[in-house]
């Protein structure tokens, strides 16, 4: 029987798709677009092996693109049909399950399954990789750390694949607040392969989370030709440097990203990318910037999508995207929508229901009421979400637009008690970041404390003259 690199037999495979398999898995780990080409070259080759089928099934899931899915579900059901998977070996048997479950929008079966199979199997990369990327998925920072802590034990550290691992480990090892380990590991993972996206993102989020920005903008403009192009993961990483932009009181270098790279005329449309640039210009929204023509084209590409329920935390984006451009109909009609399908009886056994019902929609009435200038229910609805708004996925740095979001709502709505405990939250954990300062200044003034106001003002400038993006790089 074939078997791949990391010694599994490919059931129903021969040798050349061993091959193909091989090659996919390694597009996967470092983000290549050429993955989707060697999976169809693996199902052409093997056209009867459950791994090949769940492969393109975790593609079809994991861009939160519900046509993508939606697709990937039929092509797999008529491969299934007719499978006995009580006759499948035990890891091929799992594969199939993980992928059933994804389909069927059950993300936290389907990563509890990949747990269970890389208990078994610790060198599956690709059960490893899914699962991973379903922590993220579903905000499960634990998860996102230990699976690959968990396998890392039985990876040589001579093998080629390790890399990609610590890049991962390095990830977990971040949100869950372990900034100095992971930013050794994935600092570790890029040196074994300077074209390692993720073990880059997840060094640039252990910049971003204590915000130390210039140091963020260093290491992304000494390795610029190594992420900026040419992979999954482009215009997230230039998303995080337009956030050190913003930190370091450059907005036209942002905005130069957001409208080089973020979205123009040639983006794509794809959900994981319109939320970065929601996400980009809600921070500026709320610095008081008005952005109105980028909202403006940046609804019709939400608004073209006509997504059904699917993923919340894209619901949430669209939704920042319509109030940005002062289309709140649009936004409540998003809103409705998703209490129908709270309503009806399937609905419940899907993550995302949860995700919706729990956060996704107070979230999406929050940005509403803001757009109003309705504070208090910003703060009744957003305070106690604060600790919980990981239960409908992301990262600590995207999820942190909301956290603004509450912070502005405090100021605005003279709830200083609570503004100062959210300022002083942040600042014990980001002492260098000048946004933390400028809102401690602004909570000053609000409070009559004018020495305390300028004492914050002049560290947040000194803070920022620390920062200098290179725009020449955009």
């Amino acid at each position: 029987m074939a078997t791949d690199r990391y010694g599994h037999d490919l059931y129903n495979g021969t040798s050349e798709a061993a091959g193909y398999l091989d090659r996919a898995v390694e597009d996967l780990l470092f983000f290549r677009p050429e993955v989707a080409g060697a999976v169809d070259d693996l199902l052409e080759a093997a056209p009867a092996s459950p791994v090949a089928h769940a492969f393109a099934a975790y593609l079809g899931v994991l861009g939160t693109e519900s046509a993508d899915a939606a697709a990937a579900q039929l092509r797999f059901e008529g491969s299934a049909s007719g499978l006995d998977l009580t006759r499948l070996p035990p890891r091929e048997r799992l594969h199939t399950a993980a992928a059933e479950s994804l389909l069927a929008g059950d993300l936290r079966r389907g990563s509890a399954l990949l747990e269970e199979l890389t208990t078994a199997y610790p060198r599956d990369a690709l059960a490893l990789f899914v699962g991973h990327q379903l922590d993220f998925l579903t905000g499960d920072a634990l998860r996102l750390r230990d699976r690959i802590g968990g396998a890392l034990s039985a990876w040589e550290e001579d093998d080629p694949h390790r890399g990609p691992l610590l890049g991962m480990y390095a990830f977990g090892l971040e949100e869950c607040g372990h900034y100095t380990h992971a930013r050794e590991t994935g600092s570790a993972a890029v040196e074994r392969n300077r074209h390692d996206v993720w073990a880059i993102h997840a060094v640039v989020h252990t910049y971003e989370m204590q915000g130390r920005f210039a140091e963020g903008i260093t290491f992304l403009d000494a390795r610029v030709g190594d992420w900026s192009d040419g992979n999954f993961l482009t215009v997230h990483n230039w998303w995080h440097y337009a956030l050190y932009a913003l930190e370091a009181g450059h907005t036209d270098t942002a905005l130069g990203i957001y409208d080089t790279v973020l979205y123009n005329g040639e983006s794509r449309g794809l959900a994981m990318e319109l939320l970065d640039a929601a996400s980009l210009l809600w921070r500026l929204h709320l610095a008081g910037s008005d952005q109105t023509r980028r909202w403006e084209t940046l609804a019709d590409a939400w608004s073209a999508r006509a997504d059904p329920p699917f993923y919340a935390f894209n619901d949430v984006h669209a939704v920042m995207s319509y109030v940005g451009a002062g289309r709140t109909e649009e936004a409540r009609r998003l809103i409705a929508d998703r209490r129908r399908w709270l309503a009806e009886p399937g609905s419940k056994t899907l993550t995302n229901h949860a995700m919706t019902a729990n956060v996704g929609l107070p979230v999406c009435e929050a940005l509403v009421a803001q757009a109003g200038g309705d504070h208090d229910t910003v703060m009744e609805l957003l305070w106690p979400l604060r600790r919980r708004l990981h239960e409908f996925g992301g990262s600590h740095a995207q999820r942190d637009a909301l956290q603004k979001t509450l912070i502005e709502a405090a100021l605005s709505s003279g709830r200083h008690d609570m503004a100062r405990l959210l300022i002083s939250e942040r600042t014990a954990l980001r002492p260098r970041s000048p946004y933390n300062w400028l809102t401690s200044a602004r909570l000053a003034d609000s409070m009559g404390d004018a020495t305390r106001a300028g004492l914050a003002r002049d560290r947040a400038s000194r803070l920022g003259r620390d920062g200098s993006p290179g725009s020449e790089r955009i």
